[in-house]
């Protein structure tokens, strides 16, 4: 197969679905986030609406696997069904046993609430997922609706989960059912990928299937025009890249290239434009015009130029023409000025000069840039203690390498060694390939990487913001107000009106906070300690990014320096 040719382990771009794939974009993460909130408020509907392809299924797999472990859950994958054979269904996948050839709407219902009294009484949750719902009846989803009326003083025994395409949503705001639209807790629209997101998708499955993460298959270029033509929708990519590392397999290519995406495009796609992208035949047209224009030109002044040479009489003023090895110059436009020549520079200015000591701060001075990016108060005498100062706190740490500072998107003070062996701090910015954004007496300078790192002494340290009353991690069965606050920086991070829980640690908060951690390749422990707090706050904008302190202390210009 192909994908042996590219050094790959197993076809990287099969349609089935396959959680070593897992790709969770930020529409992906926000849908799992709807779901697992609504689940964990309990009682009520959940939907979930997406085009074909973007990946509901998916979301539906890391649903199962992070739901609480005291939950049922019955999956109606076909839900082409009337009401009782909806409710018969139902009743198999939770193991409800009933009298097949006797059964009726009231016996299914009965059984199916007697099941649901007995799960709450023993502390478990049941939850009914239905795909596809956009094919149910009006009917069953009345019946559906009547479903969630089984309940106690207290909550509701039945969680309903509904996911389809756009068209459930449109069906569900129709006047008759209205009831069952009101009792909608959580709702989640899946968009497709965007750009910048279709070729993260794309590198990542090349990276699962065993590509080295420095190889480059489908370069920009081509991954943009993916994009086009597949809107971002993560089936589409996967059916036209799967052709596309065909294609460049049959031609013994070690990329793909433009005219393997077209010609990819037609036999998967039925897209006939051989032409290439709409912009391309205009520019084409606009060429065509500018050299037909060039030719008249030079004809004109080539004829005129003989004229005068082979008549005198008709141009007495116009001295013979000797043969030159240069094009004549056009003939200034009517009505404006002729402009004195000027000769002009094309070559780019000269980068200002970034001496070291510019850039090699005063320990005391870098730290007064860093705190000036976390709080407003006076910078306290000492930057890094045990204990919050004006509710800001510091952590210290030691690396080897740049790769161990590129996993904290935050300004970062590096204690360093002048060439004379005195002490001074470099206020970090960033990392941008072999350079690094540094902080100067005057704006943001880039340095080179080979140039600091002979300076740098292994010590970083950095600021952030812990919530309040934060000393150690947390974890399920705690309780007080820090336990609120960090619920309430996920409801945040959910757009959601209410948080998981106000001052317990239950189950629920312990589960989002396992796919919070997954997500970002953390341990997923579900314990909120600080490695957690920190890309929550990244998230959020609750720290200061690298990228948000480059422009805070960019110097009034915008102007960067470059070494």
């Amino acid at each position: 197969m192909y994908y042996q040719y590219f050094g790959l382990t197993e076809a990287p771009f099969s349609i089935a679905v396959n959680p070593r794939y897992l790709f969770m974009s930020a529409r992906h993460r926000d849908a799992l986030a709807h779901l697992l909130y609504g689940v964990g408020t309990g009682g009520g509907f959940i939907l979930l609406t997406g085009e074909v392809g973007t990946g509901k299924t998916t979301i539906n797999r890391c649903l199962l696997e992070q739901l609480p472990h005291d939950t049922d859950i019955a999956i109606i994958l076909n839900p082409a069904l009337n009401a009782i054979e909806l409710l018969a269904t139902a009743c198999d996948e939770l193991g409800i046993s009933y009298d097949p050839d006797k059964h009726t709407l009231k016996t299914l219902t009965d059984k199916l609430h007697g099941y649901l009294l007995e799960n709450h009484a023993s502390g478990r949750k049941t939850v009914l997922l239905i795909d596809e719902a956009q094919h149910l009846d009006f009917d069953v989803l009345e019946q559906i609706r009547l479903l969630t009326n089984l309940e106690t003083n207290s909550e509701k025994l039945l969680q309903i989960i509904l996911i389809g395409q756009p068209e459930l949503a449109q069906m569900l705001a129709q006047p008759q059912l209205r009831q069952l639209n009101q009792r909608i807790t959580a709702r989640y629209n899946l968009e497709p990928l965007n750009q910048e997101e279709t070729g993260a998708y794309i590198h990542h499955r090349l990276q699962v299937a065993g590509m080295s993460a420095d190889r480059v298959i489908f370069p920009p270029r081509v991954v943009r025009a993916i994009y086009k033509r597949t809107r971002g929708i993560p089936r589409v990519i996967n059916v036209l890249c799967d052709r596309v590392l065909l294609g460049a397999y049959g031609r013994n290519k070690g990329k793909a290239d433009m005219s393997m995406l077209r010609l990819a495009a037609q036999e998967v796609l039925g897209d006939d434009s051989d032409q290439g992208p709409d912009w391309v035949r205009p520019s084409l047209v606009a060429l065509l015009l500018l050299a037909l224009c060039g030719w008249w030109t030079l004809e004109y002044f080539d004829q005129r130029d003989a004229v005068a040479v082979m008549s005198p009489i008709a141009a007495p003023s116009r001295p013979a023409v000797q043969p030159q090895p240069t094009l004549p110059e056009p003939a200034p436009v009517v009505g404006q000025p002729v402009a004195a020549a000027v000769p002009v520079n094309l070559q780019p200015p000269e980068p200002l000069p970034a001496p070291e000591e510019s850039w090699m701060l005063e320990p005391a001075q870098a730290e007064a840039r860093l705190w000036s990016l976390y709080s407003p108060a006076p910078r306290p005498a000492q930057l890094c203690t045990d204990a919050e100062q004006a509710g800001v706190a510091c952590i210290e740490g030691e690396a080897r390498t740049w790769d161990q500072l590129l996993a904290y998107d935050r300004p970062l003070l590096l204690d360093v060694i002048t060439p004379e062996r005195f002490s001074a701090a470099v206020l970090l910015l960033g990392i941008e390939g072999r350079q690094a954004w540094v902080a100067a007496e005057q704006g943001v300078v880039l340095v080179e990487l080979a140039e600091l790192g002979p300076l740098w002494s292994g010590s970083y340290r950095f600021l952030w913001h812990p919530p309040a009353g934060f000393e150690r991690p947390l974890s399920l069965g705690d309780s007080g107000l820090v336990v609120a606050q960090v619920a309430g920086l996920f409801a945040r991070l959910d757009a959601q009106p209410q948080p998981l829980t106000t001052e317990d640690f239950n189950a629920a908060l312990q589960q989002r906070v396992r796919m919070f951690q997954r997500t970002h390749g953390l341990e997923d422990d579900g314990v909120v300690g600080v490695r957690t707090l920190l890309k929550l706050n990244e998230l959020l904008g609750v720290d200061t990014t690298a990228t948000a302190a480059r422009e805070r202390l960019q110097d009034p210009v915008g102007e960067v320096v470059q070494r």
